[in-house]
């Protein structure tokens, strides 16, 4: 864990670094004094004697529910349009949680100006992904390796193309009473997908007729 720390602490003040030289970093307030090369050089340093905590465990639910509460965030906006209440003389009311009182319905009302700066503090900057890949859909091999599989998973060419009744072809003599197409009784079938139950929603079954026990 230390080594992963003082890992992560390098990287970071490195990137740091390298804005801070291209003029991508803003100070103010407090921090106005920053901007000068030697004050921000010695801030830097002394940022780096720290040692730097990186906590992690293992999930209490497990990788399932990770995934769950990550979906969450990368397959929605930062607001949903029902949570929306009203926009009126430029400001915003909208429906929140107070986690303050467990969760407590609330409703909050912001400037449209102070609104709009919130919803975009979920907008990520450029460069970055909300979902990365890994293995052969990872970005640096993914052309290379979806093609592989392509050419992998490609039929040979002695394998049927199609569903068809073509009396002539070899394989289709051979089919087993199972395999032969009901329709001509010769030509073989071949499976090409299997459907699930799941795959179809059911039709709602009618209510029970209510019985007046009176």
């Amino acid at each position: 864990m230390r080594v992963l720390s003082r890992l992560f602490r390098a990287k970071f003040l490195a990137y740091l670094k390298a804005a801070f030289r291209s003029g991508k970093l803003g100070f103010y307030g407090e921090l106005k004094s920053l901007e000068e090369k030697r004050n921000f050089i010695e801030w830097l340093s002394r940022v780096a004697a720290i040692e730097w905590v990186v906590y992690a465990k293992p999930p209490f639910g497990g990788p399932r529910q990770v995934l769950k509460y990550l979906a969450r965030y990368t397959h929605r906006v930062a607001i949903s349009n029902q949570r929306l209440i009203s926009l009126e003389d430029g400001r915003v009311t909208f429906r929140w949680k107070n986690y303050a009182r467990a969760g407590e319905p609330a409703t909050m009302t912001l400037k449209a100006e102070e609104f709009i700066r919130r919803f975009l503090l979920h907008v990520l900057p450029k460069g970055l992904v909300k979902v990365r890949h890994f293995g052969f859909l990872a970005n640096r091999c993914r052309r290379r390796r979806v093609e592989l599989c392509r050419r992998l998973l490609r039929p040979s060419p002695t394998q049927p193309e199609s569903l068809n009744c073509n009396h002539d072809s070899p394989s289709e003599q051979q089919a087993s009473p199972v395999d032969r197409c009901p329709r001509c009784k010769v030509g073989s079938m071949r499976p090409i997908e299997i459907l699930l139950p799941q795959m179809f929603p059911t039709a709602a079954l009618p209510s029970s007729p209510q019985m007046d026990t009176s």
